[in-house]
């Protein structure tokens, strides 16, 4: 009996798709070499593994079991080739995750100084929500994530790159009526505030870290910070803006006005996570470095536009 790889990977498509034709396709083959493959596979362990219907198949018993057990190989394949893959000092290839509160405003700054120190590492980018991010982290999808941290799940190691300081964003005259110097979060109220839906992770940070209650607010389902901001500048609300953004958001709404608050400052604490089993590599701390320097670079220069306004 031999049973292979793609054996396992072809069971593995077919129960997922629960067709032929699409399961070929997701691996990149004929429909006939598929059906071939999974007869052998039948073949080998002497029991049919799929009931053949009409457009779709049904797993057997027996198919069921061998799935369950042939994802389990897979992954520990997968986890084999991730190994050795950063055995070496730098990949040829990183797929990055980063959410979409810190992607576009990070990015611009981090691929360059990533890119000129190693020419030939090519990039894989995703930007999705925090949870999204996670799961193809620990699936191998990814092989680091930007978040905010803690990202609260088992299996990873978590490097803080840098603070995100929140700072309150709206139109000239409602900011006007508070207080430039020492503003308190108590003073704003919570229903004047633009949040991000659900989804987004931010709006809960802002929120804790400024130690606003969320029971009222506007009723606003935004998905970017950009339309927030556009709200703002309009005079539709406040909403707390990332530091990290107040250089393009200000930039892209001239009607914006931003006020630091007093004291401690509320902040979000921006990391770099990957999985413990990745193990200490120098791909990783090259990367940590990178995105810490982009950080503080745009953070800079927006410090340095409040105290020299054109």
């Amino acid at each position: 009996m031999k049973i292979t790889l793609r054996q396992l990977s072809y069971i593995t498509a077919l129960a997922k798709h629960r067709h032929f034709g699409r399961a070929a396709a997701a691996v990149y083959v004929t429909q006939s070499a598929l059906s071939q493959q999974i007869k052998e596979l039948e073949t080998n362990l002497g029991g049919v593994l799929v009931e053949r219907g009409r457009g779709s198949v049904t797993l057997t018993a027996l198919g069921r079991d061998v799935v369950l057990r042939a994802k389990s190989v897979l992954d520990q394949v997968s986890d084999i080739e991730q190994a050795a893959r950063f055995s070496t000092d730098m990949p040829t290839r990183l797929n990055i995750g980063l959410i979409p509160t810190i992607a576009p405003y990070l990015l611009p700054y981090a691929l360059p100084i990533l890119r000129a120190d190693n020419i030939g590492l090519e990039f894989g980018v995703r930007e999705a929500q925090t949870q999204v991010l996670l799961k193809e982290l620990a699936e191998g999808q990814l092989d680091a994530v930007v978040v905010a941290l803690p990202s609260l799940m088992d299996g990873m190691v978590e490097t803080p790159l840098f603070n995100d300081n929140f700072l309150l964003a709206g139109s000239k005259g409602p900011l006007d009526l508070l207080p430039k110097a020492g503003l308190e979060p108590a003073l704003v109220r919570p229903e004047q505030l633009l949040l991000l839906d659900d989804g987004h992770c931010l709006a809960d940070q802002a929120l804790a870290a400024c130690k606003i209650s969320p029971t009222a607010r506007i009723d606003l389902r935004a998905s970017s910070l950009t339309t927030l901001c556009r709200l703002a500048s309009e005079g539709f609300g406040f909403t707390l803006l990332p530091e990290l953004a107040a250089v393009s958001e200000l930039r892209a709404s001239p009607s914006l006005r931003v006020h630091r608050f007093g004291g401690v400052q509320p902040h979000r604490s921006i990391g770099l996570v990957r999985r413990e089993m990745t193990g200490e590599s120098s791909w990783f701390s090259v990367l940590g470095t990178a995105l810490k320097t982009a950080g503080d670079q745009v953070i800079s220069e927006f410090r340095n536009d409040m105290a020299n306004p054109s």
